[in-house]
């Protein structure tokens, strides 16, 4: 039997991403060391290349320009919705620039007050939208403008709020009107809120003392306790987030959840403080040492004070830490050291199940995959495959003994581990199309098969993947085209658990009845004559939504424990079994156990297990089941 070894992609949609820069020279400093006035905006565009995997739906910059005269503009932002929209923002800035002469360009008074962006505060976002439409609006960096400068708050931030409706309905008690419910016009006015009581209370304190307004403005940008701001702001909030404010007169904050879901990385210098959603982002936009990055710590804010100092603060307790596993296993680059380690790791981990499921047929294996997310993970498994081919090849020769020829030792030591590509993506097609069904539809068209590598009805295909989220793409597409291979048998391996719940912080997988797991327990509730559990956690989860937050359980869990995981892969394989295959089909998923062997620093495995960080990712799923049973499609949150 030949047995072919694949690493594949499924597409998961993603989470944004932030980058920001504080210039704490004078812009004539990095015009000399630098020869440019825009070293800022050039870092910048190439933070946020770096992040490019964060941003599919559109991007967005802000400046802010330290103590400006009055009457000159300060704050400037640009977004855009366009395919290559870091490009278009950038490109368009740098075409207003070079429309410039000399004497302009080379004169920084001049740049500073009549060039928009040449700022010592910058601000990029790469969106990914899990909520709201695709339109201009709801492109980060948002603004919240008035006419006194420390009131104005520029955000932007990678977060997703489970209680959008407690939040939205505190601003209502606060005697506001909201222009919408969502979370990024209820953080924005909900900061601005305790942005405006601080300036309030600074100026009753020293017009109280005898200030002039003038004098009393001053002393607000000096002396604004964001710390205190932060405080009330994030009190009763529910979810994941990195978030970068950034007020009119200089003074900025990054917070970050106290759960630690959502990454956050910031370095400092003599020079520049950089903060970015991932750690090689920083390290390539500006050549930092790994060591020289630090991690913001859950529930902590970096405070960068309009004089450019900063602090690191707790605002919100920290609670266990709970960081997103998936960042591990898909989302962020594999560039960074910790990650490749772990992504390696967990492909090793599968290794010898693989070898199990293959019946130790080295011979006749061959090994290949598509990139590129799961590549790393694809050499893990490799070396795990090697290291026990290598172990077996030793006992195969002891066994010998003295008796051994020389082409009973060669026999032994021309079994290989053979890599052939068998699925090759073809460049030019484009298959991100927003319709599922025009998507698989093309899925087939979009790859090419080598032939001729496989033999008719004998050989195995095993098929490994960093995760298996709906399975359509499986069954419509990939499983089909390997089978024009005419191969014997399928295997599909995940280097990722069975996805059994919904996310709510960030990522776009927030309905049940996407996820193949899901459609298993349900095929399996409906053959086992058990609908009778299924309404009455229907009604449960009900219940439990009147429920305090502090009281809620998952109730779904109660459903997936009736069976056991060996069922549910079971019916998971009956799934994404095209019908007409000619191939029989088998699944292998990652454990648990072993994805937090691989990934210990990063134990948010809520996706897997049902075990959210906070107790509105709880609520949230109890909703989305809600929904599911009900029929409804629109998101939970």
């Amino acid at each position: 039997m030949q047995t072919l070894i694949l690493l594949m992609s499924d597409s998961i949609k993603h989470e944004c991403g932030v980058a920001y820069i504080r210039l704490k020279k004078p812009l004539e400093f990095y015009q000399q060391k630098y020869g440019t006035v825009l070293y800022g905006l050039k870092k910048l565009q190439l933070l946020m290349a770096k992040q490019l995997n964060r941003g599919q739906d559109g991007a967005g910059v802000a400046a802010i320009k330290l103590d400006p005269k009055y009457g000159q503009r300060y704050i400037a932002r640009k977004r855009s919705v366009n395919k290559n929209s870091v490009a278009d923002i950038f490109n368009d800035i740098k075409l207003k620039y070079d429309t410039l002469d000399q004497s302009k360009t080379s004169d920084i008074d001049w740049l500073k007050e009549n060039f928009p962006y040449s700022g010592e505060i910058l601000l990029g976002h790469l969106r990914y939208g899990t909520h709201g439409g695709n339109s201009i609006e709801n492109i980060h960096p948002f603004l919240r403008q008035n006419n006194w400068m420390s009131r104005n708050l520029v955000l932007a931030g990678n977060y997703n709020m489970t209680n959008v409706d407690e939040l939205f309905n505190h601003l209502i008690e606060l005697g506001q009107h909201p222009k919408e419910k969502s979370d990024n016009v209820t953080m924005l006015e909900k900061i601005g809120h305790f942005i405006d009581e601080e300036n309030d209370v600074l100026f009753r304190k020293y017009r109280d003392m005898g200030f002039s307004h003038i004098q009393i403005t001053e002393k607000i940008k000096e002396e604004l306790d964001l710390v205190a701001v932060l405080k009330r702001s994030f009190k009763n909030i529910d979810g994941g987030y990195n978030m970068v404010g950034m007020l009119g007169h200089g003074d900025t904050f990054i917070i970050r959840d106290p759960a630690g879901i959502r990454p956050s990385f910031y370095s400092e210098d003599d020079e520049i403080i950089v903060a970015a959603s991932e750690r090689p982002a920083i390290q390539t936009a500006f050549n930092i040492k790994r060591i020289d990055i630090k991690e913001l710590q859950p529930g902590n804010a970096l405070i960068i004070k309009r004089n450019g100092v900063l602090s690191e603060v707790n605002i919100i307790p920290a609670v266990e830490k709970k960081s997103c596993s998936f960042e591990r296993i898909y989302f962020s680059r594999a560039s960074d050291a910790d990650i490749y380690k772990e992504r390696k790791e967990l492909g090793n981990l599968l290794s010898n199940e693989v070898i199990d499921k293959i019946n130790y047929d080295f011979e006749n294996t061959i090994f290949s995959f598509i990139p590129n997310s799961a590549s790393t993970a694809f050499y893990g498994l490799m070396e795990g495959v090697n290291n026990f081919l290598n172990e077996w090849k030793l006992k195969e020769i002891e066994k010998l003994g003295n008796n051994a020829t020389t082409s009973d030792l060669r026999k032994i030591i021309n079994i290989i581990i053979r890599k052939e590509n068998i699925l090759i993506k073809d460049a030019k097609m484009r298959t991100f199309i927003s319709q599922a069904k025009d998507r698989e539809e093309l899925v087939g068209e979009a790859y090419d098969v080598t032939y001729g590598l496989v033999k008719n009805t004998k050989d195995t295909i095993v098929v490994i993947d960093d995760s298996v989220v709906r399975g359509t793409t499986l069954k419509s597409s990939i499983i089909s085209i390997l089978d024009r291979l005419h191969p014997k048998h399928v295997l599909v391996v995940s280097s990722a658990p069975m996805i059994k719940y919904p996310d709510c912080y960030g990522i776009d997988m927030s309905r049940f009845n996407e996820f193949v797991a899901y459609n298993a327990l349900i095929n399996l509730i409906e053959k086992n004559n058990l609908k009778a559990k299924l309404k009455e956690a229907y009604e449960e989860c009900k219940r439990q939504l009147l429920l305090p937050n502090n009281e809620v359980r998952n109730v779904v869990q109660d459903l997936y424990a009736l069976f056991d995981d060996n069922c549910l892969i079971d019916e998971i394989r009956n799934i994404i079994t095209p019908e007409n295959n000619e191939a029989t089909v088998d699944i292998i998923f990652q454990k648990v156990e072993n994805l937090h062997k691989a990934c210990p620093n990063h134990k948010g495995d809520w996706y897997f297990t049902g075990n959210y960080p906070t107790s509105g990712g709880t609520k949230v799923a109890l909703r989305s089941f809600v929904y599911a049973y009900e029929g409804r499609i629109e998101r939970a949150y």
